[in-house]
């Protein structure tokens, strides 16, 4: 059975981001609970201190939102909406209607319009409003989006998933290359030096251009 690591740090202390995903948050979110091998995963929303930490070194929260297990839940949840979304761009299958549903609900959670504001310092401006109890109803509107810009913009054709099992990260491919970090690639060309040694077949991933079409 795999163990699952609650990791309070950001990801890129132990495994560094996936092409692209420094980029789209998005695909950051759907590579935050990442498989290793030996049959165990890291989960960076593991925990609320952990959500709340990844939340807040991406800018989608304030370092003191203390959030509570129900709202972690629901980022948990948008998180494998994302990666069935993602999957099946990947495979060239329809998309999941629960999926679509999932995210298109969290796209209409939080208010987008900035509405107008005095203070004595600055007089007035405009600026989007964020009460304490939308907080995670805004950060999963702003995942919601940009997953939405990447599967419809032209980055999508990109989009590819890692060749070195048991790694389940995506990622935005550049030219030939299918691996989300070297350490991957290193660990797919040992599999298959081993398999020309030993004689035994290894399946080896399709080329990256016949991949997310």
């Amino acid at each position: 059975m795999a163990s699952n690591a609650n990791a309070p740090g950001p990801p890129e202390t132990l495994l560094p981001p996936a092409p692209g995903a420094e980029r789209y948050p998005a695909l950051d979110l759907a590579n935050s609970a990442p498989a290793l091998p030996g049959g165990q995963f890291l989960d960076f929303l593991g925990s609320p201190a952990a959500a709340g930490q990844w939340l807040a070194d991406r800018g989608l929260a304030p370092a003191d939102a203390g959030l509570r297990e129900l709202c972690t839940s629901r980022l948990r949840g948008l998180r494998e909406h994302v990666r069935a979304l993602l999957g099946c761009h990947v495979e060239g299958l329809p998309a999941p209607a629960d999926a679509l549903a999932a995210v298109n609900d969290a796209l209409t959670k939080a208010p987008s319009a900035s509405l107008l504001h005095w203070d004595s310092a600055r007089g007035l401006y405009r600026a989007t409003s964020h009460p304490v109890t939308q907080i995670v109803d805004h950060a999963l509107a702003a995942l919601a989006a940009d997953a939405a810009d990447l599967l419809t913009g032209p980055d999508a054709e990109r989009l590819t998933a890692c060749g070195s099992p048991p790694c389940n990260r995506f990622l935005l491919r550049h030219g030939r290359r299918h691996w989300c970090s070297t350490r991957c690639g290193d660990r797919a060309r040992a599999a298959r030096a081993y398999a020309r040694r030993t004689g035994n077949a290894t399946p080896t991933p399709p080329p990256a251009e016949s991949r997310g079409r």
